[in-house]
């Protein structure tokens, strides 16, 4: 038996190269390779940096789909049925979306892949494959395959996952729709295994939420601690209101946490159901704890919920250099399907397109749905200034400055200019993208 392994790119622009930052190792792929028994030969395609040869001998194309993705994915699928190759389609969008899905494939996989991939594969070589296999949320105990991408050239960052799923229930969070408000560990055991095997200086912490489990989180800094890593993750403001586990982050490597302020509005947080961000205590001194802990932060908002005029864009931009953020992103609401966002904007009859996913005419950083307090055309420019703006030379300059200041690491010094300089020409670069289009010629 031979799998051929599939990860759509998202688009392209004719002629231009492919979102440099976009290109990190998909952890998907090695996780299925690794469910993949020794004896089943293997091959992967990432659409994002190769062509991919439809005419390739194989017995079963496996898809896994971002709703980012769905439609690349779907023509991907169309292409390989219909020279008689079974597809089948798994990841969020498709567990979101199942019944949209299954048209574009011989069978769907809902859910993660551990609990049912050993017996979806025995079903195909018994020529008994079910349209549709469900598995679970949880973990196994089994480590990704990176074999699996060699000869593949990624950002280099090591993707190391830590958990999945989030406690938090945000309207507008397509993670929490899927795991259903529940958070999920992982053994210290098997990240450990996966930072010791890293050929990169650097690690991401792949977990939605870092802190969503403190003791659990605890735990990991002092088992990473001893191996002496850098890594970045992924956490909410919460963190500092504990100095001491803040110090213990640090001290296990961490430089750099992805945080969600999503907005400065309370009417906004309201709606989007994060009032529980409201009763963390003073913002800006929860920050510069942080920020004294030796921890980089970036920073992200998001734009577009009823509370949201055009004032609030000054005054994000406005906090955002106030604590000079290692970067921060400056972002319009999306509503994802299967999210009580994107229920709620359909019941008001707010959505430009029922399926923003699949249309033809939808780019990358274009609104799909009605703003309360201005216009789709309006709240995407605001967003594109907010993002310049933090972009600018005078504002890196400064930002720059005062991380070496706080944390003088050479590495991470480089790092910061290298991210930043390039920061405003990648804003357009990746604006206007078309959904699942400008694809198939030689990568760039």
């Amino acid at each position: 038996m031979k799998i051929t392994f599939v990860y759509p790119a998202i688009g392209k622009k004719g002629g231009e190269k492919y979102i440099y930052t976009w290109k990190m190792e998909p952890l998907t792929i090695a996780m299925l390779k690794a469910l993949t028994p020794q004896s089943v030969e293997t091959e992967f395609f990432d659409d994002r940096i190769e062509l991919i040869n439809y005419e390739i001998k194989t017995d079963l194309v496996v898809i896994t789909v971002e709703t980012y993705t769905a439609k690349r994915s779907y023509s991907i699928a169309s292409e390989f049925m219909k020279r008689g190759i079974k597809v089948i389609l798994g990841g969020y969008h498709v567990t979101l979306l199942p019944e949209e899905a299954k048209q574009y494939a011989d069978c769907i996989v809902t859910g993660n892949a551990e609990g049912v991939w050993s017996e979806m594969l025995k079903d195909f070589s018994n020529h008994q494959l079910k349209p549709r296999y469900s598995g679970h949320t949880g973990f196994d105990f089994i480590r990704p395959d990176k074999t699996i991408f060699q000869g593949k050239k990624y950002v280099p960052v090591t993707l190391v996952e830590i958990g999945r799923g989030c406690c938090h229930n945000c309207e507008f969070c397509a993670i929490t729709s899927y795991y259903h408000g529940k958070y999920h560990c992982r053994r210290s055991e098997d990240i450990i295994e996966d930072l010791k095997e890293s050929k990169h200086r650097y690690s991401f912490f792949v977990d939605d939420n870092l802190i969503a489990d403190k003791n659990n989180a605890s735990r990991l800094f002092q088992a990473v601690q001893p191996y002496k890593k850098k890594w970045a993750g992924q956490g909410t403001l919460a963190m500092a209101k504990d100095k001491e586990f803040l110090r213990n982050m640090k001290k296990s490597g961490c430089d750099i946490m992805l945080i969600g302020f999503e907005s400065l509005e309370e009417q906004s947080l309201v709606q989007m159901n994060k009032t529980w961000s409201m009763t963390l205590g003073e913002r800006d001194e929860l920050v510069e704890r942080i920020h004294d802990a030796g921890i980089s932060i970036y920073a992200t908002f998001v734009f577009g919920f009823d509370g949201d005029t055009k004032e609030t864009f000054d005054k994000t931009l406005e906090f955002a250099r106030k604590h000079k953020f290692f970067t921060a992103a400056f972002n319009h609401l999306l509503p994802f399907p299967g999210t009580p966002l994107y229920e709620r904007l359909k019941a008001e009859d707010r959505l430009i397109y029922d399926q923003w996913w699949l249309e033809d005419n939808y780019n990358y950083g274009e609104l799909a749905f009605k703003p309360k307090n201005m216009s789709p055309e309006e709240l995407a420019a605001l967003c594109r200034w907010a993002r310049k703006e933090y972009a600018n030379l005078h504002t890196v300059s400064g930002r720059g400055f005062s991380l070496m200041k706080r944390d003088f690491n050479p590495f991470l010094w480089g790092m910061y200019w290298a991210m930043n300089l390039r920061l405003g020409e990648e804003i357009d670069e990746k604006l206007n993208i078309p959904i699942g289009r400008g694809l198939d010629e030689l990568p760039k």
